[in-house]
This record gives structure tokens, sequence and C-alpha cells, in this order.
């Protein structure tokens, strides 16, 4: 198992580029289903919220400063409030219970 760093680093840029790549050569047409073509439209926003969530409870010292920033954040996006206010408004929330708790 002591082999260079050099081959792990090459085996997985060959599997990262494949990833890429084999769905650009495989599938020439453009795809017609509309299940498919709303699963691909919305892949990257549940993997941005996917990977976005636990770190917004985690970034506080208390996940209950952490659950209220995002509540306000929700309730404002829900009002289509623009991103500045959404993110003062949350920002504010969590920093007013951070200094309470």
């Amino acid at each position: 198992m002591n082999r260079p760093v050099w081959m792990y680093l090459l085996i997985m840029a060959v599997v990262t580029y494949l990833i890429r790549v084999l769905p650009l050569t495989l599938i020439r047409k453009e795809i017609k289903n509309r299940t498919i073509r709303s699963f691909l439209y919305y892949v990257p926003y549940v993997t941005l919220a996917v990977m976005t969530f636990p770190a917004i409870l985690s970034a506080t010292s208390s996940i209950w400063s952490g659950t209220a920033g995002f509540l306000v954040a929700l309730l404002l996006a829900y009002k289509k409030q623009g991103l500045f206010k959404v993110a003062v408004g949350s920002c504010a929330v969590v920093f007013l219970l951070e200094l309470i708790i």
C-alpha cells in the first residue's frame, strides 16, 4: 500500500474527467423527456442546498441560532425579498440570538 501520491492523483483526475466527458459523448441528442429534463434542471440547486444546510446549522455556537437564522432567511426569501435583505436579516437574527444565548 506504499504507492506514490502522483498515482492517486492521476487516477482521480482520470475518473473526474470521465465523469464530465462521458455524458457529452454518449448523449448526442436533445433530451425530450420532461421528467429527466426537470430532474437535471434541479440537480444543481439540490446539490447546493445539501452542501449548505449542515454548514448553516453548525456555523454558530448554538444550533438554535443557526436554525432561527435559516428560518428567517426562508421567510424573507418566500416573501420575495432581495438577496441582500435575506442575508442581512438572517445574520442579524443569528447575531442577536448569539448575544442572548
